[in-house]
């Protein structure tokens, strides 16, 4: 099993589809192959951006094990615990150990919205059973579950538990963290829009969406940041920000494919109920991206 350094930008990567909704086995890792040519420095599969409530436990595995294959130990791959019961979740981090995950992102049910209590034993069974490094998905917002600093310092004693995906969109929450817990997590940022100001706090990385067509000025993002080269870092963060808004959004999957299509590394094909951007949803998308194209700064572009 790799290790994992918990420290860069580790894309939530979109899974790619045909246009019939089978899996696009090639498509999925050309694109994973594109990003970690570009820099990034780990790869999440199947979380909300990989669509993995339209995902069948096997299907979710058969995207962990085309990952490996394209990272081929270049980057640790993460799978992600989104199962609507501990009893199927226990049942994929099985599996997906197996394939060769280097350790799991935890998301909570998308179904059943747990208190605190339950969600802490949820995540202790989960570790107890993958004996692998979890990264926990915190995002009240979307999943009505919330783990506070105070939750936290109380699973501190749970060894497998390293890193914490912080996406309550309170800023303060980092230094709460870190006042609390200090540097027994790992902290990532996983709002796209609050990006710099995640890594100006003292996050360790970024779990990026947006990234995932723009990888090397994400990555580029984080450098400058950890040089202190703050001026330059701002004016990649105000070019990216426009585009970045968009992963802030419940159409954050068919608004970030239609941007990976529009760049020219990915398709839009999707699972339903989701279906394509249409109107003025999709000339929004349509006009931030041809914004951002055509004044991309030249020195962080990505290599197709």
């Amino acid at each position: 099993m790799q290790t994992i350094q918990w420290r860069g930008v580790f894309p939530a990567v979109t899974t790619k589809f045909h246009a019939d909704e089978s899996l696009d086995a090639e498509g999925t890792a050309r694109h994973i192959d594109f990003q970690i040519r570009n820099g990034i420095h780990g790869v999440v599969t199947c979380g909300s951006l990989g669509e993995a409530s339209t995902l069948t436990l096997d299907e979710k595995v058969q995207v962990a094990r085309i990952a490996l294959d394209a990272a081929a130990g270049r980057v640790p791959v993460l799978g992600t615990v989104s199962e609507g019961s501990t009893r199927e979740a226990l049942r994929y981090i099985d599996a997906a150990l197996k394939a060769g995950v280097a350790g799991f992102m935890v998301m909570p049910s998308v179904i059943y919205v747990a208190d605190a209590r339950e969600a802490m034993a949820n995540l202790r069974t989960l570790a107890a059973a993958a004996q692998a490094p979890l990264l926990v998905y915190n995002n009240p917002v979307a999943y009505k579950v919330d783990l506070r600093p105070e939750h936290f310092a109380e699973l501190a004693d749970c060894a497998h538990i390293a890193a914490i995906k912080e996406s309550s969109g309170l800023t303060h929450r980092i230094t709460d963290l870190r006042n609390l817990c200090g540097d027994r997590y790992a902290l990532f940022m996983g709002v796209d829009d609050l990006a710099f100001e995640g890594l100006a706090l003292g996050c360790d990385g970024l779990l990026a969406g947006v990234g995932c067509a723009f990888p090397r000025e994400t990555v580029a993002l984080f450098d400058l940041v950890q040089a202190g080269r703050w001026h330059e870092a701002r004016a990649i963060y105000r070019w990216m920000t426009p585009l970045l808004h968009l992963d802030v959004s419940t159409k954050l999957v068919q608004n970030l494919k239609l941007i990976d299509a529009l760049v020219g590394v990915g398709s839009e094909h999707m699972r339903r109920p989701r279906l394509p951007l249409v109107g003025a949803e999709r000339e929004h998308v349509q006009a931030l991206v041809a914004t951002a194209l055509a004044t991309r700064p030249v020195e962080w572009q990505s290599q197709a």
